[in-house]
């Protein structure tokens, strides 16, 4: 039977500093939108937060190469500290004469994110063996989505009652108080290996050349940021949803991200399950699938409709991320795994990037039921590939399961046979039969 991680206390310490992280996170981040559409009464101005929050993934590899080539728990330390005075600088926004501020603390959030994304990846699996990995990433993506519950409505609360500024403040609290958490973490890290000389750029690119090598989590990676290609669509649609479609105030965007947040609740209690008994190519064509059948909800002008798919969509985003994340984890060396995660968090984050500029330059010229039906039909189609491909391979068998040596140098992660880094074995039979997220329909982290 497989154990669990919640025996170890060092988990059980990184996983208090992650949930007060990401209670001050969710608070600020989806209220940023809020605040930049109640500056501006632009739809576009609100969806151009998603992508400020986006756009330091274009600085991914680097960071992933500084990820690999430090201690993981004092860089975590380090960023935390300075995103708690990072982000006092909103408490100097007063009108719309300072919303480039707004955009200033997204792109900050979005280093941030990309940061400590990577740097806990490494962690999870310095600390964690393999089998406890994907009770690990389930638990707290269930944390980071469910907290969606609570906190969009503690940071409306906040911002209806003393303005942008309170949120600042308590995200900045929140961030010292995973200092603290963080400083208490114990574990024995994987040693840092010194760069090649002249080899820079080599390493830089590890993570992409190590996950063109794994078949699997390729297939699974070229599939989700197809499908992110049009998922950014939302972060300006859903703000013309609320406004337009179902005639309410910006501050219902709260209500619905804490719905999505139930959802992924429910989503993350089941993840595990689905993985294992599924496989992890059937788990993220399942989340696709599911993703694409609520957003198909968006269309109606029906209150009770939309609820119920944004509800379906947040229990799509745990089933995806967990599954990616975990394969990805599993297969990984761990001194690729920065490199790794920032590698597969560009590859998605780009083409979402792109669709959410797409979105935020079109939504208010054209119907956002355009937008949105496209979106659907690209979801669909990208999960019926994953669904209807033949033997499609589970994330817990043994071929996507990293050496357990650490690799020497990058060169030796990219040359290593790749039977061991994780490719297919020939013609396996689907596991027994019912068949991670979006890192939210919005930049994940």
């Amino acid at each position: 039977m497989t154990s669990s991680p919640y025996g170890n206390p060092a988990f059980r310490r990184l996983l208090v500093g992650w949930t007060v992280s990401s209670l001050g996170d969710s608070a600020l981040f989806l209220t940023l939108a809020i605040w930049a559409k109640d500056l501006t009464g632009s739809n576009g101005a609100a969806g151009l937060v998603f992508l400020a929050l986006g756009l330091p993934i274009l600085f991914s590899p680097l960071l992933g190469h500084l990820v690999d080539r430090v201690r993981r728990r004092p860089l975590l330390i380090v960023v935390n500290a300075l995103a708690a005075v990072g982000v006092l600088v909103l408490l100097l926004v007063d009108d719309v004469g300072q919303l480039w501020l707004l955009y200033v603390v997204a792109v900050g959030y979005g280093l941030v994110g990309i940061l400590t994304g990577a740097a806990q990846s490494g962690v999870l699996k310095d600390l964690l063996p393999d089998d406890q990995l994907d009770s690990a990433n389930a638990t707290l993506t269930t944390i980071d989505q469910g907290l969606r519950l609570i906190s969009p409505l503690l940071g409306a609360g906040l911002y209806a009652v003393w303005g942008g500024p309170a949120l600042a403040v308590l995200a900045s609290a929140t961030f010292v108080l995973a200092v603290v958490a963080l400083c208490t973490v114990r574990l024995t890290e994987s040693a840092v290996e010194p760069s090649a000389r002249g080899a820079f750029l080599v390493d830089v690119m590890a993570g992409f050349r190590h996950i063109r090598s794994v078949p699997i989590l390729w297939r699974i990676v070229v599939a989700c940021a197809v499908s992110f290609g049009v998922v950014g669509f939302f972060d300006s649609v859903i703000f013309a949803v609320v406004d337009e479609g179902l005639g309410k105030d910006p501050a219902f965007f709260g209500v619905l991200m804490s719905v999505q947040g139930g959802g992924s609740i429910l989503g993350g209690i089941t993840a595990v399950r689905l993985l294992r008994r599924v496989g992890a190519v059937r788990t993220v064509g399942i989340a696709l699938a599911l993703f694409a059948a609520g957003s198909t909800t968006v269309l109606t002008t029906s209150t009770t409709l939309v609820v119920i798919g944004i509800f379906c969509a947040g229990a799509a985003i745990p089933w995806l991320v967990v599954a990616m994340a975990t394969t990805r984890q599993r297969a990984t060396p761990p001194r690729l795994q920065g490199r790794s995660a920032a590698a597969a968090n560009m590859a998605l984050s780009l083409p979402q990037l792109a669709s959410i500029a797409v979105g935020a330059a079109l939504v208010d010229v054209v119907d956002y039921r355009w937008l949105g039906a496209a979106a659907v039909v690209v979801l669909s189609v990208t999960a019926a590939t994953l669904l209807l491909a033949r033997s499609p391979v589970g994330s817990t068998d043994p071929a996507v399961t990293a050496p357990k040596e650490p690799v020497r140098s990058s060169t030796a992660a990219l040359t290593a046979p790749k039977s061991r880094l994780g490719s297919e074995p020939a013609e396996r039979p689907p596991p027994p039969a019912v068949a991670r997220a979006t890192m939210a329909a919005s930049g994940l982290r």
